[in-house]
């Protein structure tokens, strides 16, 4: 072997040795400058909420800005492939509800949570509100289905949007209580709850952020949750089981999300950055006076654990429920 060709190695490894370093560098050095977190829905909706309370509290641990960016549409998916496809390094990352969801909704997107992302940890989790305009004839769940069950798809319900939960919640809602609604989508559960004060829809299925104000003010009547069960964090609103329709139950949850590939020492920031940052309790009473539960996880590996574990019925859910997507 030449000379020349041991020399060319030679700085070869040592231009690999310093790359190495840099990067070793970065990873200890991290965050050094702000962080981008993509959101999959609109502002102003449930999502948008724990973003920002998130990247807030987030931030403060880090040392650095947390900068929410809105990118809506396809349920998510959206927002979900860009992080998929940004550099691995934790200066992008994703807020979304359960990939899973993505992945029965949008197939040919093929994301997938194992493949694709390195989950971080869950955020929050909640209860949606099933609610009407005051002019309507139903004043309670029995009478609402039992005037869908008389009068097939002359019930216009306001979704947030193809493929968004309250989507499917509306969707499965059909499918279990056996009743027909004429679906119209909006851009958001903003556009959604307007139309629906306004009269030109009469029901909603809503994340609480969306509607609690309205609900308080009387512009919204709730007549039910959509989990089984009432909600500490929702008092004085029964559950879908005690408002009479059993095998019910759709709820909500967000949680953080990187690209896989991210350093295992960069997400362990991340976590316990978001551990600390939202263990206190006006995190907790900001997100229960929006109907939402604060809920961390214990770690990483256990909130990927968990997404593994609910994938499959969250998949036969969405295929239960008919929602078609366009």
């Amino acid at each position: 072997m030449s000379n020349k060709i041991i020399k060319s190695i030679k700085f070869c490894l040592f231009i690999l040795l310093c790359l190495q370093g840099q990067y070793a560098f970065a990873q200890s050095n991290y965050p050094d400058r702000p962080i981008r977190l993509i959101v999959g829905y609109p502002p102003g909706g449930a999502a948008d909420f724990v973003a920002r309370i998130s990247a807030d509290q987030i931030s403060k641990e880090l040392g650095v800005s947390i900068i929410v960016e809105n990118k809506p549409g396809a349920g998510g998916a959206i927002a979900a492939d860009l992080v998929a496809k940004s550099t691995p390094d934790g200066y992008t990352i994703s807020m979304s509800g359960p990939h899973a969801q993505i992945k029965a909704l949008y197939p040919k997107m093929a994301l997938d949570v194992e493949r694709d992302f390195v989950p971080i940890s869950n955020l929050a989790t909640g209860s949606m509100i099933i609610c009407t305009t005051h002019t309507v004839p139903y004043k309670n769940l029995k009478e609402l289905i039992q005037y869908a069950k008389e009068n097939p798809e002359k019930i216009f319900n306001a979704s947030s949007g193809n493929g968004s939960t309250p989507h499917l919640a509306s969707a499965l809602f059909s499918t279990v209580a056996n009743v027909k609604l004429s679906t119209i989508q909006f851009k958001g559960g903003g556009p959604a709850a307007v139309s629906t004060i306004a009269g030109d829809t009469q029901l909603m299925f809503a994340t609480p952020p969306t509607v609690m104000g309205f609900i308080k003010n009387g512009s919204l009547k709730a007549i039910s949750l959509t989990s089984a069960k009432s909600s500490p964090a929702i008092p004085g609103i029964p559950g879908a089981e005690e408002s009479g329709l059993a095998g019910y139950n759709a709820t909500f949850s967000y949680g953080l999300y990187a690209p896989i590939g991210t350093p295992v020492s960069i997400v362990n920031k991340l976590f316990l950055a978001t551990q600390k940052g939202m263990a206190g309790t006006i995190t907790k009473e900001r997100l229960a006076a929006q109907g939402m539960d604060l809920s961390i996880s214990k770690s990483s590996q256990q909130y990927l654990e968990q997404l593994k574990s609910e994938a499959p019925l969250l998949m036969e859910t969405v295929r239960l429920s008919g929602a078609k997507l366009e």
